[in-house]
């Protein structure tokens, strides 16, 4: 009540405030009574929650600020606790709020589908199952796009399934095969020392034509990976692919109105895909890091497949 009266004495007088809101001997505050708390120094309790608030407040920024300025309360509060911190998720709310801080949304997915000219013959062997119980199981692929000032530069993601692991990238100015997405593949079968895969590694996108050329087939098969297809036009037949696109313009491209160059996207998105996969705390993942949840496939008991 203090605090309201805080807000609005200016507009309305805290007599006029008191009297409208019925001041009573054991109801709301009086005028005199409001004037006496003003006057009452802090207790001993309340200045050492002040001062602890001060401290929190500091810590919920630089965690919030370490993290693309992206987390919203709950994955604050989990960063804090992962960090040694005994909080609240309500409290890490009220911290933020105190901050100005909030998270980001993510937004709708541009299209950056080009159907093949020819038809395609690849079997969907996932049908929406995004579900891997161990790494190089099952990977998801997929492309977006980024405004820069020439135009556009196309960005080519590839996902395991298993712990969310970015495993390949690659930004390019055309959507062209040799220069995205079979660079992307190149990317994610080195990082992952997936030479000549005998474990039945699926490699699922959509049906572009980008992922239809004989390049593209070869490259797949040199490595025994079988490929694998959703639909036409059905974003949920890639559903896992699309929201690692869509969280990385919510959580980086969106930052900027405008990108300057190729170059700049590229800078930037190897940052981001570092972060994601060694610091991000993903839900699906029981707030827990990729790189955790592949560190713990040893102990394969404790660890969940990830879903979306």
């Amino acid at each position: 009540m203090i605090a309201f009266i805080d807000r609005y004495r200016e507009k309305f007088g805290v007599e006029a405030i008191c009297r409208i809101l019925g001041a009573t001997e054991c109801g709301f505050i009086t005028s005199r009574g409001y004037r006496a708390s003003k006057n009452r120094p802090a207790s001993a309790r309340s200045m050492r929650d002040s001062m602890r608030d001060e401290i929190l407040v500091e810590e919920v920024k630089r965690i919030h600020q370490e993290n693309y300025s992206v987390y919203e309360a709950r994955k604050v509060w989990h960063a804090m606790r992962h960090a040694g911190w005994d909080v609240g998720r309500d409290q890490v709310a009220r911290l933020m709020k105190i901050a100005g801080l909030q998270g980001v949304r993510r937004g709708r997915k541009p299209v950056t589908t080009r159907p093949a000219a020819r038809d395609d013959q690849r079997p969907d062997l996932v049908e929406r199952r995004f579900v891997a119980d161990r790494p190089q199981q099952l990977w998801v692929a997929d492309i977006t796009y980024v405004r820069i000032l020439t135009g556009f530069c196309y960005v080519a993601f590839i996902t395991d399934v298993f712990g969310r692991r970015i495993v390949g990238w690659a930004v390019a100015p055309t959507l062209h095969t040799e220069n995205l997405p079979l660079l992307a593949l190149q990317h994610a079968l080195l990082s992952t020392g997936v030479s000549r895969n005998k474990g039945g590694l699926i490699y699922h996108s959509d049906r572009g034509s980008q992922y239809v050329s004989l390049a593209y087939s070869d490259a797949l098969i040199m490595a025994g990976v079988k490929a694998s297809v959703g639909t036409v036009g059905d974003s949920y037949d890639n559903a896992l692919a699309e929201t690692v696109n869509g969280l990385y313009k919510a959580e980086l491209i969106y930052s900027k109105r405008i990108w300057e160059s190729v170059s700049e996207v590229e800078l930037a998105t190897m940052g981001w895909v570092h972060w994601w996969n060694t610091a991000r705390l993903h839900e699906a993942l029981d707030y827990r890091t990729p790189a955790a949840v592949e560190a713990s496939y040893t102990h394969p008991t404790t660890t969940a497949p990830a879903t979306v």
